[in-house]
């Protein structure tokens, strides 16, 4: 049996495989542009699609997490009307003639280090929330790019499993299909984030902050989360599952 220690996010108990989900990140590379309108375009129609979907997972919060966490999807929507924020973007495309992609995520990558250096601990977590928008217009952009839809919006499950991983984005929480997802755990995160609160109010056991010690090669192997101590069990003996059944009970 081995023990990875982080923190609580729900006071409930998890047993089942554990499913490591390697999260697909964009891929972005700096192009220089002659026609920056175009680009532009592009940013706006980004944007308006975005805004769709945002309206689709608020819908899917208000009736899976209650009004309050819902309100993380309206945060997004309002950082995508941002006036500084769009204009940001759009001065790194005309003004440095890049595409649009590149922008997007420079000025992501900047507000999300300015948030990261707040000493207010809330204040911080909200870069996760930039990382979000910024990830989907990303990801919007390159569908758009490459002509079609592109895998890896979230997890593929296919039985109820553990969810391992680096971290998950308020916009994968919410769409996670409860049915699959037993509880999850992850490397980082914070217990004031958005996917913390729609963790909880999901009433989704869970443990962040594991670390580096998450290993990916722990997946396919039974785990148990102890969301009362932030502990989680990898191939938990026969005592651990017994005190874990009591504290289910």
């Amino acid at each position: 049996m081995e023990i990875v220690r982080g923190r609580s996010v729900l006071k409930r108990t998890a047993v089942g495989r554990l499913q490591y989900y390697e999260k697909e990140e964009p891929s972005v590379v700096r192009r220089q542009v002659e026609d920056t309108e175009r680009e532009l375009s592009r940013y706006e129609r980004a944007l308006e699609q975005a805004e769709k979907e945002l309206e689709a997972l608020y819908e899917r919060a208000l009736g899976e997490a209650g009004a309050d966490s819902a309100a993380v999807f309206m945060g997004h929507r309002m950082l995508l009307k941002d006036e500084e924020y769009r204009n940001s973007v759009t001065r790194a495309i005309t003004g440095e003639r890049v595409n649009a992609a590149f922008a997007v995520e420079t000025v992501g990558d900047e507000l999300c280090r300015l948030f990261l250096e707040m000493e207010d601990e809330y204040l911080r977590a909200r870069a996760a929330d930039i990382r979000d928008v910024s990830d989907r217009l990303l990801r919007i952009l390159e569908e758009e790019e490459k002509g079609g839809g592109r895998c890896g919006r979230g997890p593929a499950l296919s039985e109820p499993v553990i969810l391992a991983a680096r971290d998950l984005a308020p916009s994968e929480t919410v769409q996670l299909d409860k049915s699959k997802v037993l509880g999850f755990a992850t490397m980082y995160g914070s217990s004031n984030s958005h996917t913390a609160i729609l963790a909880r109010t999901m009433n989704i056991p869970a443990v962040i902050g594991l670390g580096e010690e998450l290993l990916a090669q722990y997946d396919g192997r039974m785990a148990v989360i102890d969301g009362f101590t932030g502990i989680l069990y990898i191939d938990p003996d026969e005592a651990t599952l017994a005190k874990m059944q009591e504290k289910r009970a």
